[in-house]
């Protein structure tokens, strides 16, 4: 038995070092003494323990004969792991399961992970880099990322990642760092490698801290040179190795060391850190008591390449105290290298095996002991799934910062009083972020190349004159300190043109490394900075909604680039004032529940309940679904966009009468217990006299329904000369509809039939005439058309591009949806001009009809009535007269408020809306194929527009469908 004692006693002696942690969850601490560890290993030849430590490159790109290569040696070398660089999923998932069913041992599957699986493959999610992450003021969200991050590598079949890259990046000109640090902030650095780390390793993927002892005050590419860290031993204990510090204190599984040449902790002549004892063994190892996985940087890397040959490099990284050479080039000499070590004493089996234990354990942790193949079904579903998405928006909006902010500028207000033009320096398209834009208020989108000639910028300048703000963002892929970061003078031209002009003010977003800063003399200039880092979707879209104040800003700048821009630079923003725009799993909601209404919508559209919709749901002043479905017609030539617009038909009555109304009770002291003659004196004497003004609002006034004023017009099908004109004249002034005018005095024919129109009993009849009475009255107290006062109080401070009567005159009608092909009075297809023939007859403004809008627009309008008057900092009307004309007027007989509809009380009545929402709610239909709706209780808006009129409204299938309806009992269902 003596003979066995050499071996048994470094053994007892590991595993009383391990025993004696605490740490029952450390991937090494916790199954180092495992059964089947122990069986494992006690199979394993003294060549396989020493093939263990080996970790080789592997592609899901390459041709045949580097599978056959990786093959050989899982086979023959039985090799340890394999670190899987580009490529795709299921590629390298199939890989996977045929390197895994030949390995003897299952192999450590490792990925250079940082920024998630796509920092080497495609169709994968892209998660911030880490200097982006530094700016978030909550490191939960840090968490979060590392725990989707987890479960992408476990889909995946990988078991390590290595990330976090704990470097303290204090070196603007490090060329290989930079971006992938957390910032120059050791306390930030820490914490937020700790909150990585965490994530994985609480969901039993590996993480690995990088770059061991710091790689962050270096100029110079460890790929290519060995760079040398010029810093005494205690400015590294206290700066650089801080992170590394608090990660092992916290349970950290593994760590990387870098290949750095560090003079004052191993002054030997050309030796990188890699391959340093006095770094590796006494200071990682003894020093800081770190008991788990360490790897070398890649072996490959000129860092360390450029002095050994390969079989050479790894004997001495592993005499240096590595556990595990990764990248290694040419495994079989380097076995017999190490073997040749052992005889010459320079290491001994002994350590090759507790080693090899160790890598053991970390297998059993990630639970090789039960391996499984991967599932290729579904896989790149499963990889980029909702929370992935969930995780990146929480991100960029935490991240983006607000360094500079003039007077307040953003979030942008006084939106009436602002003429924006959104310039995109990039590759000379519009992008998402000028997309997000158009979603708050009229912005005009421009495009550049950032390399474009000077005189393609003065001629975008000149177009610029009319505009008085200025949203520029400016977009790089570079994160090479020597190309500027992507910086061009044409860039900064611009720029100081439009300061030194006084063009107007200018907000200037950077999608870019924020390095940058440190050569932009021009960002320190303008009314507005954002720091938005990266140019991702998530960032375009987050940014632009801060800039409205969707979003707060809270990103704080993790490092300092200039004498101007200091670490932890940023200006919180003031709470959100404007829809949030977002997903639905926000609120703890699936998409795929949501699909329900989808598949409700496209069923309408299959049964020709109409070519097409827009549906909007916002909650909570978030909106979680926005979508357009179909066509503009059942020829299927334009399919519906989001900033379509459609007509709303009496939805007009509340989003344009009622507001109005809704004014002037406040601000003129319209009394609604009035008689109608009291404003309108003239109805002195008729039958119309002593209408009193909320029972007009509520129809209970006894007047008609509706009239039909357009046959009178027409003798034997044809127009009547007198009326009216093919063409538009000085006597025939009025648009009806393409090539049709109508005389101006045609308007009082109209008013005058409705006063001479009988009236009933007082009892509720839903009723268009008394809106025509309501126009006249606001138009009459406010000396201006309806849709001049609304634009003004209402629809331009609100930033509602769309929303508005007689869109022909400011939207191309490519977006307009037709409505009906009238073949009886207009004789053609109706295109941007309203449906309702008696508001077209007064020229498409009326109180009853004649607002168009898209979807988005009509929810930020009755998102300002939900917030009782209150929007995007501003308040509109008082929330007393709010709250008067939403509720119920008279509930025994009637359930309508002013103007508003209401839910029906009484079950044996129809309601018009499903019995899920509050009757604390409002809102509207419209004969068109429209319906909006407001829930105080839930906080919910919703919008809903069709065009079911077309081709014609004979048979309304929307009424009967329910449709509008079901979709509601669906967001109900999983929102409220």
């Amino acid at each position: 038995m003596h003979k066995y004692i050499k071996y048994l006693v470094p053994l007892l002696l590991l595993f009383v070092s391990f025993t004696a942690n605490d740490n029952a969850n450390h991937p090494v601490l916790s199954t180092i003494n495992d059964r089947w560890v122990d069986s494992v290993f006690s199979k394993l030849t003294p060549d396989e323990r020493i093939a263990q430590l080996f970790m080789v490159a592997a592609y899901s790109n390459k041709d045949k004969k580097h599978e056959e290569e990786i093959l050989k040696l899982v086979k023959d070398q039985k090799i340890g792991g394999l670190i899987f660089f580009q490529g795709g999923p299921v590629r390298q998932a199939i890989l996977t399961n045929k390197y895994q069913k030949a390995a003897k041992v299952p192999l450590l599957i490792s990925i250079d992970g940082e920024w998630g699986l796509s920092m080497r493959l495609d169709s994968t999610p892209r998660f911030p880099r880490q200097m982006a992450l530094g700016a978030i003021q909550n490191d939960t969200l840090i968490y979060q990322m590392g725990q989707e991050i987890a479960y992408e590598c476990k889909r995946l079949g990988i078991h390590i990642n290595f990330a976090p890259d704990a470097d303290v990046n204090n070196n603007p000109l490090n060329p290989v760092i930079g971006s992938r640090s957390f910032g120059e902030n050791k306390e930030n650095v820490a914490n937020k490698s700790i909150a990585y780390m965490k994530g994985m390793q609480d969901n039993h993927i590996l993480a690995t801290g990088k770059h061991f002892p710091g790689h962050g005050d270096t100029d110079s590419d460890s790929h290519k040179t060995l760079p040398v860290i010029n810093q005494s031993a205690e400015r590294i204990d206290s700066l650089e190795l801080y992170p590394f510090k608090k990660l092992i204190e916290q349970g950290l599984g593994s760590i990387m060391v870098a290949h750095l040449f560090v003079p004052s902790l191993d002054s030997t002549a050309n030796k990188a850190s890699t391959l340093s004892k006095y770094i590796v063994t006494d200071l990682l190892k003894n020093k800081l008591n770190f008991k788990g996985l360490i790897f070398t940087d890649a072996l490959n890397m000129k860092g360390v390449s450029k002095f050994y040959e390969p079989g050479m490099v790894d004997v001495k990284a592993l005499i240096a105290g590595n556990d595990v050479l990764l990248f290694a080039e040419n495994v079989p000499r380097a076995i017999e290298e190490i073997k040749k070590a052992v005889e010459r004493g320079e290491i001994t089996q002994e350590e090759i095996d507790m080693r090899c234990k160790k890598i053991l354990a970390v297998k059993k942790w990630c639970g090789l002991d039960k391996i499984k193949p991967i599932k290729l079904e579904n896989l790149t579903t499963d990889l980029n799934n909702r929370n992935a998405e969930l995780v990146n928006r929480k991100l960029a909006e935490a991240s983006v910062t607000i360094l500079k902010n003039k007077s307040e500028l953003i979030p942008l207000k006084n939106l009436d009083t602002l003429r924006i033009a959104a310039i995109s320096i990039d590759n000379g398209q519009t992008n998402v972020f000028q997309n997000v834009l158009k979603n708050y208020a009229k912005v005009d989108l421009f495009a550049i190349d950032k390399d474009a000639r000077k005189e393609n910028y003065d001629s975008l300048l000149s177009k610029l004159k009319k505009y008085n703000t200025f949203i520029v963002n400016f977009s790089s892929v570079s994160n090479s300190p020597k190309k500027d970061f992507g910086l061009t003078p044409q860039t900064e031209y611009l720029l100081k043109v439009l300061r030194q002009q006084r063009m107007g003010r200018v907000v200037l977003n950077i999608f870019a490394n924020s390095y940058i800063l440190g050569k932009f003399n021009e960002a320190e200039k303008v009314d507005a900075l954002l720091m938005s880092y990266e140019d991702t979707y998530y960032m375009q879209d987050a940014s632009a909604q801060i800039i409205f104040g969707g979003i707060r800003a809270n990103g704080k700048l993790p490092v300092s680039v200039s004498d101007y821009f200091k670490q932890g630079d940023g200006i919180t923003s003031a709470k959100s004032v404007r829809l949030k725009y977002t997903i639905p799993e926000e609120f703890g909601v699936k998409e795929l529940q949501l699909a329900r209404i989808d598949s409700i919508v496209l069923n309408g559209i299959k049964e020709h309940v109409y070519p097409g919709c827009q549906v909007f749901i916002a909650k909570e002043g978030k909106v979680l679904y926005n979508k357009s479905f179909g066509y503009h017609t059942y020829e299927n030539k334009t399919p519906v966009r989001n900033t379509d617009v459609y007509d709303l038909a009496s939805i007009t009555k509340i989003a344009s009468s009622a507001i109005a109304m809704m004014s002037l009770v406040e601000k003129k002291g319209i009394n609604l217990d009035e008689k109608l003659s009291t404003y309108l004196p003239e109805l002195v004497g008729t039958n119309k006299q002593d209408i009193i003004l909320r029972e007009m609002l509520t129809h209970q006034a006894g007047l008609p329904a509706w009239l039909l004023f357009w046959p009178k017009t027409m003798s034997k099908g044809e127009y009547k000369k007198s009326i009216y004109s093919s063409t538009q004249t000085d006597s025939f002034p009025v648009r009806v509809a393409e090539n049709l005018y109508i005389t101006r005095s045609y308007s009082d024919s109209i008013y005058n039939a409705i006063v001479k129109s009988p009236l009933g009993e007082k009892k509720y009849k839903y009723s268009d005439l008394g809106y025509y009475f309501l126009q006249r009255i606001i138009e009459k107290d406010t000396q201006i058309s309806i849709d001049k006062y609304n634009e003004r109080m209402f629809y331009s401070p609100l930033g509602l591009s769309t929303l508005g009567y007689k869109p022909r005159e400011k939207i191309d009608v490519t977006n307009i949806v037709p409505t009906e092909n009238d073949t009886k009075f207009r004789k053609q297809l109706v295109v941007g001009d309203v449906h309702d023939p008696g508001a077209a007859m007064l020229g498409g403004v009326a109180g009853h009809a004649g607002l168009f809008s898209n979807a988005n627009d009509l929810g930020i309008l009755m998102q300002m009535l939900l917030q009782k008057g209150d929007y995007g900092g501003n308040r509109y009307l008082d929330s007393s007269v709010v709250n008067e004309f939403t509720k119920c007027q008279y509930c025994v007989s009637n359930r309508r408020g002013l103007g508003f509809d209401k839910p029906e009380t009484d079950s044996a009545k129809d309601s018009p809306v499903c019995d899920c929402v509050s009757y604390l709610s409002y809102g509207h239909t419209g004969f068109t194929g429209t319906m909006t709706w407001v829930d105080p209780a839930s906080e919910l808006v919703y919008v809903f527009l069709s065009n079911r009129v077309y081709p014609n409204a004979d048979e309304n299938k929307l009424a009967k469908s329910g449709i509008r309806n079901s979709i509601l009992k669906v967001v109900y269902q999983y929102l409220n």
